[in-house]
Formats: C-alpha cells, sequence, structure tokens
C-alpha cells in the first residue's frame, strides 16, 4: 500500500509542474477547406486547451501531501 501512495504522490507532483510550466496542451487538427471534384485543400490548425494555475498548484500540493503522510507511515 506504501509503494502505491508514494507512486500517486510522484505523478501528482510531475502533472503539477508540468501545468505550471506549459499552461495548456496545443494540439493540431486537420480540417477541409475545399472539396470539388480532383481538387482538395486542407489547413492545419492548432488548438489549445488551457489549463488554469490552480489545477497545477492544487496537483502539486496533493502529491507534496501524499508524498508526507506515505513517508510517515
Amino acid at each position: 500500500m506504501k509503494s502505491g501512495v508514494l507512486i500517486v504522490a510522484i505523478v501528482l507532483i510531475a502533472i503539477g509542474v508540468v501545468s505550471l510550466a506549459y499552461h495548456g496542451i496545443t494540439y493540431t487538427t486537420r480540417e477541409k477547406i475545399l472539396d470539388f471534384g480532383p481538387i482538395k485543400a486542407t489547413a492545419e490548425k492548432e488548438k489549445t486547451i488551457p489549463l488554469p494555475p490552480i489545477l497545477g498548484g492544487l496537483a502539486l500540493a496533493g502529491g507534496v501531501v501524499l508524498l508526507a503522510v506515505g513517508a510517515r507511515r
């Protein structure tokens, strides 16, 4: 049980640090612009899912708390 709590704590800390560092997840989609017989055109558009800093802070704090509780047991 102790190792499971430590693994979850480390994963939460990593997610919190990454969330605070990048502020969002960016991905690319390909959209069809023109499809007229043999003529086809597509465009790649970048979209971003914003991650609020409070989410990263909460994940980081939760990981630290779990790490402290897991080390205490």
